[in-house]
């Protein structure tokens, strides 16, 4: 299994820089960034709050920390037109020289869309436009020149110049849907993420196999990762799951471990850790990070 960090974006940019530093140091495989621009709530309402600009990040950090994967979890197709989410990709995987893999999906926070009038729609909608977007979107990073007439979007022979160092981005998508976004992902993903415990892991894979069939597609062509938060047991009171979370797990190194080796025999070939978990400060942080490298991850990679 991989194991890559997740830095939250509500924290200053000198703290992502570090922990993503100390994790590509200590042998961490990726780095994680989320896509939004003010913290989530239950409405419309639009909520004050850090939120560091995705792209502005990764960009950062493919010029500042080597040899890690970097992606996105993932950016909204509703955010950036399709073609200048091309471009900006492909730039970022010329400063990463290659390590850029492209995570996409649909679009779900509904405050941030209502305060910045960003069309979202019905989940049908937002699947149509969705699939559209990726018809624009692979064909720019991969083709010489794109031509694609939709209902959302009209691109007429466009160039992306330069084009990514890799020839085939990966592209990941995320969404668990079982109807249809599993059918996108069998057609279209070279790796799949969602937030899920073991056992639905394994039930989601199952379906999505089920897509890949139908699609002419070998599944193990797909790359599988997932997160949880984590709450590592160090010593003193044990930590509590909170329950208001889509995926949650706790325990001592020793027991995590346990709980990884299910993740791994579900079918998962990468864990993305979030840091908001990890402890209160940066110091902290990295300790629990070392913590999970070197005595979790050590036995299953």
């Amino acid at each position: 299994m991989r194991f890559s960090i997740w830095p939250s974006a509500d924290q200053p940019w000198e703290d992502v820089l570090a922990i993503s530093s100390h994790c590509e140091r200590t042998g961490w495989d990726g780095v994680y960034f989320a896509d939004h621009f003010m913290p989530n709530g239950p409405d419309e309402t639009p909520r004050d709050g850090i939120m560091l600009e995705c792209w502005s990040v990764l960009a950062a950090l493919a010029a500042l920390v080597p040899r890690v994967r970097l992606a996105p979890l993932v950016t909204s197709v509703t955010y950036r037109h399709p073609t200048l989410l091309a471009n900006i990709a492909a730039a970022v995987d010329q400063v990463s020289g290659g390590r850029l893999t492209l995570g996409v999906g649909a679009g779900w926070q509904l405050n941030e869309h209502a305060a910045y009038g960003l069309p979202l729609g019905s989940p049908k909608e937002r699947l149509d436009r969705f699939e559209e977007a990726l018809r624009v979107l692979l064909p720019l990073l991969r083709e010489p020149r794109t031509t694609m007439v939709g209902d959302y979007y009209q691109v007429r022979d466009a160039p992306n110049q330069p084009a990514p160092v890799q020839d085939r981005m990966p592209l990941l998508i995320g969404g668990a849907g079982e109807k249809r976004m599993l059918g996108i992902v069998a057609r279209y993903a070279d790796e799949w993420n969602a937030w899920a415990m073991p056992e639905l892991l394994a039930h989601k894979l199952s379906v999505l196999r089920e897509h890949c069939g139908r699609a002419g597609r070998d599944p193990a062509e797909i790359h599988v990762s997932t997160q949880a938060l984590v709450y590592v047991h160090t010593g003193g009171a044990r930590p509590e799951l909170r329950g208001n979370a889509r995926a949650e797990i706790a325990g001592t190194p020793a027991e995590l471990a346990e709980i990884m080796a299910r993740y791994r025999d579900a079918g998962a070939q990468e864990f993305i850790v979030p840091d908001g978990t990890l402890g209160g400060s940066l110091a902290e942080k990295q300790d629990v990070c070392d913590l999970l490298i070197n005595e979790v991850a050590a036995g299953l990679r």
